[in-house]
């Protein structure tokens, strides 16, 4: 054991984060073992050595240490929330109080993989129409870069006065020529802003989150997310003994969501005073831009008669179905929107290019 410590040790660590798919597999993993009575020492040893991410493989191996030094598993994935956050930790402790910590781990591992799935869904529904924005921004680049200064000169050299079309064409190509440095820098903090977004103090967060408010497709896939999300965080505390005020805590914290945060922050105050979940929502949420009155009224079902899994069990479901709805809205939105912008290019071009050659051939006869 010390010697594959001083091997992890050893190894350089490109990146400190734990993706979902690790995650889940490790918790189904462990839940698999101690079906089988295998000790969660041994367990994690196991699962340590197929585990690929150097990372996740040394925190691993800082939970056998703490649970050697008498620490029981919640504790110890306490001790590292940098891979496990307080939900997770909560919902194990729970369980482990009724010695049923392998079907909270299955339960958690379930989870996971929807969320990871409804992740690769959006992604790749997304992958193709971004493609088709690179491609359409390369081809601007092209003829900015090499096609505009190549016809340039013959225009400069006729001594005539050139269209605003034209102009402004040859000058954004200059533009493009002389800053095209500063222009990569630009696209590279874009790309590394929205990569690292996460990681952005909440106001920088709330700015982006009110920005995609304005632009509705993309909001009604990014809500129905956070919703989808939601139902499945409440179910798991509450299913797992969770104080429902402090369900409330922990449900905006796993939704990632500044807006929500905020929105939960007084859901809970309210809560605490004895209000009503649902009430508590609406008096938040009074143009119900946030939890739509679907979701509230099923809700309300759960309030009225107790049956918190089943509705969290169709809402989860029905927000899923929700954000392949507004993803499919989105992509069929997104391609037209493509191919107006690039010809509203092509047409700029072909009339800057035209009205210049008809006009020195005016002057010239």
């Amino acid at each position: 054991m010390e010697k594959n410590n001083k091997n992890l040790n050893r190894e350089i660590i490109l990146s400190k984060k734990v993706w979902l798919v690790d995650k889940y597999n490790f918790f189904e993993y462990i839940s698999v073992m101690l079906d089988g009575w295998v000790w969660i020492t041994e367990s994690l040893e196991s699962v340590n050595s197929k585990i690929s991410s150097t990372f996740f493989r040394q925190k691993i191996s800082e939970l056998i240490t703490y649970i050697n030094s008498w620490d029981s598993f919640s504790r110890a994935m306490r001790k590292i929330p940098s891979v496990f956050n307080s939900s997770e930790v909560f919902i194990v402790e729970s369980w482990e109080a009724t010695w049923q910590l392998s079907l909270a781990l299955m339960k958690l591992s379930d989870d996971l993989k929807k969320i990871y799935d409804l992740r690769k869904k959006i992604k790749g529904s997304l992958t193709y129409p971004i493609i088709i924005f690179l491609f359409i921004f390369l081809a601007i680049a092209i003829v900015m870069t090499y096609v505009v200064p190549a016809i340039k000169p013959l225009f400069q050299d006729s001594g005539t006065e050139l269209p605003i079309a034209t102009q402004t064409l040859i000058a954004s190509s200059d533009f493009v020529i002389n800053n095209y440095p500063l222009i990569f820098l630009v696209i590279i903090t874009v790309i590394f802003g929205i990569m690292f977004y996460f990681n952005w103090t909440n106001s920088w967060k709330f700015a982006l989150e009110k920005m995609i408010l304005w632009t509705p497709l993309i909001w009604k896939v990014y809500k129905n997310y956070i919703l989808a999300n939601i139902a499945s965080t409440l179910w798991n505390l509450v299913w797992s003994w969770v104080s429902i005020v402090k369900s409330l805590d922990l449900t905006w914290k796993a939704t990632n969501s500044v807006t929500y945060e905020r929105l939960f922050e007084q859901i809970k105050e309210k809560v605490s005073l004895w209000n009503w979940i649902v009430k508590s929502m609406e008096e938040v949420d009074l143009e119900k831009n946030y939890f739509p009155s679907d979701y509230l009224q099923m809700l309300s079902v759960w309030e009225r008669t107790a049956n918190l899994e089943e509705i969290s069990k169709k809402l989860n479901r029905q927000y899923e179905k929700e954000v392949d709805y507004s993803l499919a809205n989105l992509t069929k939105w997104i391609e037209p929107i493509a191919i107006l912008f690039a010809w509203i290019f092509v047409l700029w071009f072909v009339f800057g290019i035209f009205s210049a050659i008809i006009k020195v051939t005016d002057t010239i006869s």
